[in-house]
């Protein structure tokens, strides 16, 4: 590309060539300070005509900044409204999850006292607003309000997981001390003779039968009825080879007759675990095993005890039918 210069119509004309790269450049380089200048004029014009409140120019900037803020605003607004429906649901969520809580908590054993120990006011100073553990807020109407009802909702969580951790320790200690409770049958058999009194197989005479009889073989696996620490294992004038569990709170079983002892004194035992054999030591007048649960040294009817869980039911003896054993 070429461009003439003249200055005069004698004057000889002077050519300037440029190249397509030249030529762009050449453009560039005065189009972009020209923007430059345009954009300072017009921010300083625009800045000097809003602060002094130029009639036409003023007006358009605060409609502008108008429109700006008010959408910024309704976006705001839009989230927080959105954002406060989902806390106000958290909120009814959790408020149901407590009268849960409660209620199986009431079944695990918690009084409502403990509970309310949970809610004790701090000793110390405190302060801030009131936020109701009973009453969830439907909206949030500032990004303050919503700051509160998060709070809420995090010790509220936090009093459910305390409440739950509280409830699963009581379970907990509620199935322990279930399989403390001698609840499951000795023998695998029907019981022969019950508790209460009978014919005495020896003298004839009407006495006291302190357990269950469970007519078995000799060497059939007699099993622990539930958990405990064996206290006694060793042979008995009365009751043959005896053993004794220790199973808390006062309670405590006994198998005696036994042929053979598979534990011995300390040992621990969980339920369900042979601990001896049937046999027909001691005062006994056939195979069989003798078993007794004892409160506080006191001897109860087992049968109450099984029949917690279904244990064997006590048979019925026939009206002049000799029992096999004393014990």
């Amino acid at each position: 590309m070429q461009i003439l210069i003249t200055t005069s119509a004698l004057s000889r004309p002077r050519i300037v060539q440029f190249t397509p790269w030249g030529l762009v450049l050449t453009l560039l380089a005065l189009a972009i300070p020209m923007m430059v200048l345009s954009l300072a004029l017009y921010h300083a014009v625009v800045l000097k005509a809003a602060h002094e409140r130029w009639p036409v120019i003023s007006e358009a900037v605060r409609y502008f900044e108008r429109q700006d803020r008010a959408q910024r605003d309704r976006y705001v607004r839009e989230n927080l409204d959105a954002m406060a429906e989902k806390v106000g649901d958290l909120q009814a969520r959790l408020l149901r999850l407590e009268t849960v809580s409660e209620r199986v908590a009431g079944m695990a054993g918690i009084k409502p006292d403990e509970l309310k120990r949970m809610e004790a006011a701090p000793a110390g100073p405190a302060g801030g607003p009131l936020v109701s553990l009973r009453e969830p807020r439907a909206s949030a109407a500032s990004l303050d309000d919503l700051s509160h009802s998060l709070d809420h909702l995090q010790s509220l969580s936090d009093r459910h997981a305390d409440v739950f951790t509280l409830i699963e320790s009581r379970l907990f200690e509620k199935r322990l001390e279930a399989l403390m409770v001698p609840s499951s049958a000795p023998v695998n058999g029907p019981v022969g003779s019950g508790f209460g009194f009978r014919s005495d197989p020896f003298t004839g005479r009407p006495a006291l039968h302190t357990g269950l009889d469970y007519p078995a073989d000799v060497g059939t696996p007699i099993l622990a009825a539930a958990g405990g620490v064996v206290v006694s294992a060793g042979p008995h004038p009365q009751y043959g080879l005896l053993v004794e569990i220790e199973h808390g709170k006062g309670l405590m079983t006994r198998y005696a007759h036994t042929s053979r002892m598979l534990v011995k004194q300390g040992d621990i035992v969980k339920r369900g675990q042979q601990v001896a054999e049937v046999g027909n030591t001691g005062r006994s007048t056939g195979p069989h095993l003798h078993f007794e649960v004892l409160v506080e040294g006191v001897q109860q009817n087992p049968a109450k005890f099984l029949a917690q869980q279904g244990g064997t039911p006590v048979a019925p003896r026939v009206a002049g039918a000799r029992p096999m054993q004393l014990q």
